[in-house]
């Protein structure tokens, strides 16, 4: 039997970063890590730009009343040249006309007379006593200079927008980012159903909530899903299953099946039929404890996570191990997920084996301190302990921690511990 780190370790030696390709800018980007510096092919802005609505003059103008003898718009078209002593109406982020050095804002002048036809303004008065010069100008490439590195290999494409934003605003159309991994979900078990299964369960039978929890988890973190379905309790069956999804997927991920019952045939099948060659079959840990992981030569190294087939331990595992993995292959230099310290808000039992508790973390306005409070029952057969859980509690083994807290089997309501964030913290 390993640790969770000593696992989590050789996870980490097998897996190998992913093909680098080139994708387009788009919507579909979000999620990708970039395998390249990026540096702009134009400036931003690539003309001098206005910053208000107002209008443009020579900064040496002054106070004044003067003709108004252009219109600049944020859009494209050609502007005449402005001399001293006459303004031109312009609109925030239209170009400066030549000659124009400062923008005046509307809130300080006064229309004096309109235009004939009563649609544009003849003449302004000009209230402020000084314009300095570049007054309400964005210059050439102050956002950004033509040249500059805007963003740097290994940063990650978020949801966000601002990446994507930027690319495109340096007229990036192609990057190149690593591929992203393919996953295949199987669930194994004579007594598991489909979910949707129409009718009542027979005696002995459990319906699949794995699967369909571990392809959504997956495809949240922007990862390719296969789902494999559903291989009974024959070797024949479950081999042919897995050989055919190794010429199409990267990594693999079972649940059930690897514990030390008589009809566990995933392991010698990896072993006998696969060629494969299992790192590890048990970790020192609650939930999770029958986690096996193996790589095959296909010829390309595959990974196969052959999680436990209670649901909890399914969840728990995936967090710990196979997410972690999967973002590796992707270029993501912190691929484990954010580790914080939290306060309990209730005595929380400690087990011999380290124990990964699921809870809910929150921020709490009051003291500015995160508080992490439990799901209920931590059953590792209890898939509601993962309802609204947006965290596990890394629980240390009993031995591990002081005479005090051993002599109270927990860790007291108060005091802190570590949590490992699966998703957004909670307010309160």
């Amino acid at each position: 039997m390993v640790t969770v780190n000593e696992a989590a370790d050789m996870i980490a030696r097998e897996t190998q970063l992913k093909e680098i390709v080139e994708v387009q800018v788009n919507e579909d980007l979000v999620g990708y890590v970039l395998a390249e510096d990026v540096t702009a092919a134009e400036s931003v802005p690539a003309y001098r730009a206005s910053i208000v609505d107002g209008y443009a003059l020579v900064h040496s103008s002054g106070k004044g009343i003067y003709p108004v003898v252009s219109v600049s718009r944020a859009a494209p078209g050609s502007i005449p040249p402005l001399s001293s002593g006459q303004v031109a109406r312009i609109t925030t982020g239209a170009p400066l006309p030549p000659g124009a050095t400062a923008v005046v804002m509307v809130e300080d002048t006064v229309l004096k007379s309109m235009t004939e036809d009563e649609k544009e303004e003849a003449e302004v008065e000009i209230l402020a006593d000084r314009t300095e010069d570049g007054e309400n100008v964005r210059e050439v490439g102050s956002d950004v200079m033509k040249g500059d590195v805007v963003l740097e290999k290994g940063d990650i494409i978020s949801a966000i927008g601002g990446e994507v934003g930027l690319l495109a605003s340096v007229g990036r159309a192609w990057v190149k980012v690593y591929d992203k991994v393919t996953v295949g979900v199987l669930s194994t078990g004579d007594e598991v159903v489909r979910h949707d299964r129409k009718g009542e369960l027979r005696l002995g039978e459990i319906r699949d909530s794995n699967r369909p929890a571990l392809l959504s988890a997956i495809k949240a973190q922007g990862f390719s899903t296969v789902d494999l379905g559903i291989a009974g309790d024959k070797a024949g069956a479950l081999q042919s299953i897995l050989i055919e999804a190794l010429q199409s997927v990267d990594v693999i991920i079972t649940t059930g099946g690897v514990s030390m019952g008589e009809l566990d045939l995933l392991k010698p099948i990896i072993e006998q039929s696969l060629n494969g060659t299992i790192h590890f079959g048990r970790v020192a840990m609650k939930p999770g404890k029958p986690t096996t992981f193996a790589t095959v030569e296909s010829p390309k190294k595959k990974l196969i996570f052959a999680l436990p087939g209670n649901p909890a331990s399914a969840l728990v595992t995936l967090h710990l191990f196979v997410l972690p993995s999967l973002r590796k292959s992707q270029g993501y230099e912190h691929y484990d997920f954010p580790r914080v310290r939290v306060i309990v808000d209730e005595d929380t039992g400690l087990d011999p084996r380290p124990e990964f508790r699921r809870a809910f973390v929150r921020f709490d306005a009051v003291d500015g301190r995160l508080h992490a409070s439990g799901t209920g029952g931590q059953r590792s057969s209890r898939i509601g302990s993962a309802h609204g859980a947006n965290a596990v509690l890394a629980m240390p083994a009993l031995k591990e921690v002081s005479e005090k807290r051993r002599e109270l089997g927990c860790i007291p309501k108060g005091e802190t511990v570590d949590a490992i964030l699966w998703g957004q913290i909670g307010c309160a």
